[in-house]
């Protein structure tokens, strides 16, 4: 279960797979910046001794698939570079609170929210370019499907394990932290339906 608040629109897939370059150079700055965000959690709460190995864990996980997207751009014939981010991840930070525990707890779910947007669009580029027939190892996108399809389990999996940080690092019940899971996937919602859509960006 992914705990979002709303679908991406339907025609998403396609409008990003029509800008393919551009989504596959964002998509190697988020999983470049989903390893960095694990890293700082080690060294912003060492007082937390459960962050260190998962959130270690989670970053050479994300820096295997950063070296994966950056290695399909380069067989495209492109190169990793520089790029103007999307305001996504840094309006859904806004909605952290400043108290320490409170701030712990709303970092891990909006990382977790993140997580989960990502699965969802991740599989919503899968499913585009099955319907093209790219699940056919023969296809020239072939490459592309197995990238999507692949990382499914890893997102999703990693979207639970912040959830489930959340619940081991921070005093608090469970009606309280879906209560807040809720709340902060709301705000997330709202971020994407405020978005203009382009440039196209795997969270706009």
């Amino acid at each position: 279960m992914l705990h979002l608040a709303s679908a991406s629109a339907e025609g998403w897939a396609e409008r990003a797979l029509a800008e393919l370059d551009a989504l596959l150079l964002d998509h190697a700055h988020c999983e470049k910046k989903a390893a960095s965000t694990a890293l700082s959690m080690i060294f912003r709460y060492p007082e937390h001794a459960c962050l260190a190995v998962p959130m270690s864990e989670l970053a050479r996980e994300e820096l295997r698939h950063f070296e994966q997207v950056v290695a399909l751009i380069r067989a495209r014939g492109g190169e990793f570079c520089r790029q103007k981010p999307s305001p996504y991840a840094a309006e859904l930070m806004t909605a952290v609170r400043k108290a320490p525990a409170a701030k712990l707890l709303d970092t891990l779910l909006c990382c977790a929210l993140i997580e989960a947007r990502s699965c969802e669009r991740m599989q919503m580029i899968a499913r585009a370019l099955a319907a093209r027939g790219a699940d056919d190892p023969a296809h020239p996108d072939h490459d592309l499907f197995a990238l999507y399809d692949g990382l499914l389990a890893s997102e999703a999996r990693h979207h639970a394990t912040y959830v489930e940080l959340a619940r081991r690092c921070v005093e608090i019940d469970e009606s309280s932290l879906q209560a807040r899971l809720a709340e902060l996937a709301a705000h997330e919602a709202a971020i994407l339906a405020s978005s203009p859509g382009s440039p196209v960006r795997m969270h706009t």
